[in-house]
């Protein structure tokens, strides 16, 4: 940069800064336009700091630069690039002019500008009561490290660690052997609980529970004296009314003999011995019932 001190543009306000920045962005128009800013655009890129100076040829577009990098600041330093306002205003939008400050003296900067004076490049001393501010390339710079560390820290994801040891007992829940038995299991359930015997639901006989005993005794139907198809009723699933017990006769004389009946009836059957209680099998000895379609 300090080379260039005493560079004067040519005529027309061509110069080499606009020419290099014509070439630059693809446009002849920077040619011949104020250079201020492109002289710095030129002198970053030849010293490889383009990164942290920007690039640019309109001042107020560079201002707004440093501010959105947050490198914008209202104190000098040597190497800030200093804007300024002929105005006196504070406003970005407002800023004519761009210049480096090579050092500071008290309330004076000493500034390296180009388009100065209409036509050179050269150092000026400048007072501070027209500056807007200060961009500071070493912030942009330091926040471009500080993002880059970042950025870096977990370069690659890490692989998913190997289980060891035991895991638990419910993790087998989720695998498909433990969904099959699952399946299984609710089939079969489904299936005794949809199936009907007479009306009633079948209970599943488990072999390690054992045979439960009734909860209510079985009531064995003897059919009566007077109805013999009582029994027979009671066995078709006629429950409406329990067939009444009769009473055992209790026990009497020997049977009299009958009086002979008349010529031509059918002969008397003898009495049948009564067994005592408690003798004997009773099956064995049990009465035989004379169905009504017998001969007698």
């Amino acid at each position: 940069m300090r080379q260039e001190l005493g560079y004067k543009e040519k005529s027309g306000q061509f110069t080499k800064f606009g020419q290099w920045y014509a070439d630059r962005v693809q446009d002849t128009q920077y040619r011949d336009a104020p250079w201020c800013d492109m002289f710095l655009a030129w002198a970053a890129d030849k010293a490889g700091v383009t990164d942290y100076v920007g690039e640019f040829a309109w001042t107020p577009s560079h201002a707004a630069w440093f501010i959105q990098k947050d490198a914008w600041s209202q104190r000098p330093e040597p190497g800030a690039l200093v804007f300024f306002d002929w105005r006196g205003g504070k406003s970005y939008k407002g800023i004519d002019h761009v210049g480096v400050v090579e050092r500071v003296s008290g309330k004076k900067i000493h500034t390296i500008e180009a388009n100065v004076d209409r036509v050179w490049l050269k150092r000026k001393t400048r007072e501070t009561d027209k500056v807007v501010g200060y961009g500071i390339p070493r912030l942009v710079k330091a926040k471009a490290d500080q993002e880059e560390i970042r950025s870096t820290e977990q370069p690659f994801v890490s692989p998913p660690r190997t289980q060891t040891g035991h895991g638990s007992p419910f993790d087998v829940l989720g695998t498909p052997p433990a969904l099959l038995a699952v399946m299984v299991l609710t089939t079969i359930i489904l299936s005794l609980r949809v199936t009907r015997r007479r009306g009633t639901h079948r209970r599943l006989a488990w072999p390690w529970l054992g045979r439960r005993p009734s909860s209510a005794p079985d009531i064995q139907r003897v059919p009566s004296p007077r109805n013999p198809f009582a029994g027979e009723g009671a066995a078709k699933g006629d429950a409406r009314k329990p067939a009444r017990p009769q009473p055992r006769p209790a026990p009497s004389q020997p049977a009299r003999p009958q009086p002979a009946k008349a010529q031509g009836a059918a002969p008397a059957r003898p009495a049948r011995p009564r067994v005592p209680a408690g003798s004997g099998s009773a099956a064995e000895h049990a009465p035989r019932r004379r169905r009504p379609y017998d001969e007698g």
